[in-house]
């Protein structure tokens, strides 16, 4: 099975640029969890796994000011592990809406995959 949160929408001040870290910036978030269910058939809450709870530690974390975006979809990957025994394997990918860069035009992300 998978889980997916997608367009999760946070605002934080992530960066290495003093700009990024006074101003803020949004940044939005894909995550995908897979997962093998203790049960045949999921019909309970805590035979799967909480996405209200993994959008909560990831809200957590965005909170937290920290230079660098490969940082941070580590941290979110290792945290979904470590707190749900029934993960197998996590996709968090975090995008940048805007940069402070001068003439850049688009966005940037950046994505892991952290696997047991």
């Amino acid at each position: 099975m998978k889980i997916y949160l997608n367009d999760l929408i946070f605002f934080g001040f992530h960066g290495l640029y003093e700009g990024e870290r006074k101003i803020g910036n949004q940044f939005k978030l894909d995550i995908e969890i897979d997962f093998t269910p203790n049960v045949e058939r999921v019909v309970q809450l805590d035979q799967t796994i909480d996405y209200v709870h993994v959008y909560n530690k990831v809200k957590e974390i965005m909170d937290t000011p920290t230079p660098l975006l490969e940082t941070l979809v580590d941290t979110i990957a290792e945290q979904i592990l470590e707190e749900h025994s029934i993960a197998e394997k996590v996709f968090v990918k975090i995008t940048k809406q805007k940069l402070f860069i001068e003439s850049f035009e688009g966005i940037t992300s950046v994505s892991t995959i952290r696997s047991r």
